[in-house]
């Protein structure tokens, strides 16, 4: 038999399968690569991602620390402007956005304000913003307009304006002028004006009105005269010629508005009173060093410093220390006065006391003229004789000679008179010397104090007052005592001042009792002993 052999079968082999295509292998390369740099391109990301937010973190921080650097420049730059308002070289805009920024930034570092509090700091940022952005109670405002002058009109008693810079003066045209610097010009229609009555009453309809205006440069007249003091401008007319008046309504107020100045100030006086000024020459000449211009006929252009319309008032015959610059009172008034009439200083005591010789307490015994005179006078003086004075009669004139009359009242412990000018004379007594006011009938007690008692207190006086009986009043006899003058004096006051004005101030004269007088002039008596 012939044998056969048989050929194994072939293991199955990668190696013995068929081989690919070219371009399959192709294609598969390619894929594999772009697998790759999709892999490369993802991990570069997010290096740069990680890199990125690194180095801006570092960036914001240099960007911080530049920020905190230019608002603290910015701040320091910050000063207040005449207004009150808080400005830079910055533009208004700039400005109102730096302080803001660092007031809110305060706020944030601070111990919580109650609601009131921060409600007010709310307001006052509000209202800077709305000032510096350019508009203030409905008016427009453009940057650099002028914010001078400015004239203050809320007082209800006067009006004032404080001009500060290049001021100038057109007196024949009662108009005070204010021209900006270069910083504050705005354009001509930025101009401001006021109209005021120059004198411490300013609801007094015949005091004539000055005017003060803000002109640029270019329209204002060239100044004939350059001064290097500050000046005042204020009216001598109103209800002046009664001495009252004349304390109350312009000197008192004179030496509030300008005392500080030490005479180194400058008078324009509008509506002059050559009688003012020669019975006033002490007060006025050393208030003021410089010669008084007659400002309503001034044909000149003045140039100040400084100028002041307008003089401050705080009430009747009175003075707010805290209203004055260096806390005046009406004691330093008094004080002021006698120095300028070269009377005794404050530490000198009253005649009767300083005096090494025994003699009676002296009493200046004032009459007036016209109203509220003393009917009976002669009575009164032997009645004042009597209870242990010396008297020195006086009736008042407007011509009487003040230098003199002041050594005749310094020498007197004692000022009696009713109710009115004449006492105004308590200016020249002494420390502890005393006012005796004989007080009208008609509730007159109110006035009385408000208008004389209060200041000689104030002024360290002893104030007495003696109100007279219905008896006592001229009124009775003439009205009758049904006349509701007379009986029932409050509804008199009730139909207005000028009844009360008409009856008590004017109508009225006083017949004093002179046995009812009597235990008041000792109740004097016994204080000037003690």
């Amino acid at each position: 038999m012939v044998s056969q052999s048989k050929t194994p079968a072939p293991e199955p082999s990668t190696t013995n399968m068929p081989s690919a295509p070219p371009a399959v292998k192709g294609v598969a390369k390619t894929l594999a690569q772009h697998h790759k740099a999709v892999i490369g391109f993802l991990l570069g990301f997010f290096l740069v991602l990680l890199l990125y937010t690194f180095l801006s973190g570092q960036l914001v921080s240099s960007e911080d620390a530049i920020v905190r650097a230019v608002t603290q420049q910015s701040t320091a730059a910050v000063h207040t402007d005449q207004d009150g308002r808080t400005t830079s070289p910055t533009s208004p805009t700039s400005t109102s956005s730096n302080t803001t920024q660092g007031k809110n930034t305060e706020r944030s570092s601070q111990p919580a304000v109650n609601d009131e509090a921060s409600d007010k700091m709310e307001e006052d940022l509000i209202r800077q913003d709305i000032d510096q952005a350019g508009t203030k109670n409905g008016t427009n405002h453009k940057p650099g307009a002028p914010r001078k002058p400015i004239c203050d009109l809320s007082d209800p008693r006067y009006d004032i304006c404080e001009i500060s810079g290049d001021a100038r003066t057109m007196g024949t045209n009662r108009t005070i002028l204010y021209v900006p610097p270069v910083g504050e010009r705005g354009l001509a229609d930025d101009s401001h004006e006021w109209s005021i009555r120059d004198q411490s009453r300013k609801y007094l309809e015949y005091i004539n009105k000055v005017t003060v205006r803000s002109l640029d440069a270019q329209a204002a007249p060239g100044c004939t005269s350059r001064h290097a003091v500050p000046a005042v401008v204020f009216a001598m007319n109103g209800l002046t010629s009664n001495p009252w008046h004349d304390f109350s309504d312009v000197l008192i107020p004179l030496f509030i508005t300008t005392r500080v100045y030490e005479g180194e100030v400058q008078f324009l006086v509008s509506d002059l009173q050559p009688w003012f000024v020669d019975k006033y020459r002490l007060i006025l000449t050393n208030l003021s060093r410089y010669d008084i211009v007659d400002f309503n006929q001034d044909s000149g252009v003045r140039c100040y410093p400084h100028i002041t319309v307008g003089l401050r008032s705080h009430r009747d015959l009175g003075i707010d220390p805290a209203r004055t610059p260096r806390n005046y009172t009406m004691l330093d008034f008094r004080l002021y006065i006698r120095e300028v009439y070269s009377l005794p200083p404050a530490g000198v005591d009253i005649p009767f006391k300083e005096s090494s010789m025994q003699r009676r307490p002296r009493a200046m015994l004032i009459n007036r003229g016209r109203t509220r005179k003393f009917v009976n006078f002669q009575e009164i003086a032997a009645a004042v004789v009597a209870a242990g004075f010396e008297v020195v009669p006086v009736e008042p004139r407007r011509d009487l000679s003040i230098e003199e009359f002041s050594r005749v009242v310094d020498s007197c412990d004692v000022l009696v008179g009713a109710h009115g000018a004449g006492l105004t004379n308590f200016f020249f007594l002494r420390t502890n010397a005393v006012m005796l006011q004989v007080v009208p009938w008609g509730h007159m007690e109110h006035p009385s104090m408000v208008f004389y008692g209060g200041p000689a207190r104030e002024m360290r006086l002893r104030d007495v007052e003696y109100s007279i009986a219905a008896e006592e009043s001229t009124l009775y006899d003439k009205y009758g005592k049904d006349h509701p003058a007379i009986r029932d004096p409050e509804s008199i006051h009730k139909q207005g001042w000028q009844f009360g004005m008409k009856y008590y101030w004017i109508e009225q004269d006083i017949k004093l009792n002179v046995t009812r007088f009597a235990p008041t002039l000792q109740q004097v008596l016994q204080m000037l002993r003690g």
